[in-house]
């Protein structure tokens, strides 16, 4: 049976470990050998007044994560999921769908009217969210700039 909870700063060392399975493997190949470094990025997503972190349990274990905060804006009160995630072996099987639309039914439920987040073009991720209604903004950039 699948399960939506919220999880918070007590599940950092759960969170962590899925995470740094999920985002070490294709198609992200993220470095998190430093282990200090996930520990604060995680504690960064999950520690703060608007923190929002739900995660999918399938039975008691944890295969999915939603990483955000609650950001309140002049068209309403957002989601804005940093991380969102699946466990690779229940991918590719409408779970992530699922989760998905269980975390839009829990921010509807606290007057959340929208959920932003952003990924990149080229992973298997942008697929994913176009063909669960997400639309991509025409007008909206993201900048980078990495210091030497």
């Amino acid at each position: 049976m699948r399960e939506l909870k919220a999880l918070n700063i007590n599940n950092i060392e759960e969170i962590k470990s899925l995470f740094a399975e999920i985002f070490t493997k294709e198609p992200w190949n993220d470095d998190w050998s430093d282990l200090v470094q996930l520990h604060e990025y995680i504690k960064d997503l999950i520690g703060n007044r608007n923190s929002l972190t739900l995660g999918l349990f399938e039975d008691e274990e944890l295969i999915g994560l939603s990483l955000g905060s609650i950001m309140h804006w002049h068209i309403g009160t957002e989601y804005y999921i940093f991380e969102f995630c699946v466990k690779e072996q229940y991918q590719s099987k409408g779970i992530g769908t699922e989760f998905l639309r269980m975390v839009e039914q829990y921010a509807k439920s606290r007057q959340i009217t929208h959920i932003f987040l952003q990924t990149e073009r080229t992973v298997p991720a942008f697929n994913f969210y176009k063909k669960n209604g997400f639309i991509e903004l025409k007008d909206h950039v993201s900048l980078f700039k990495e210091f030497n």
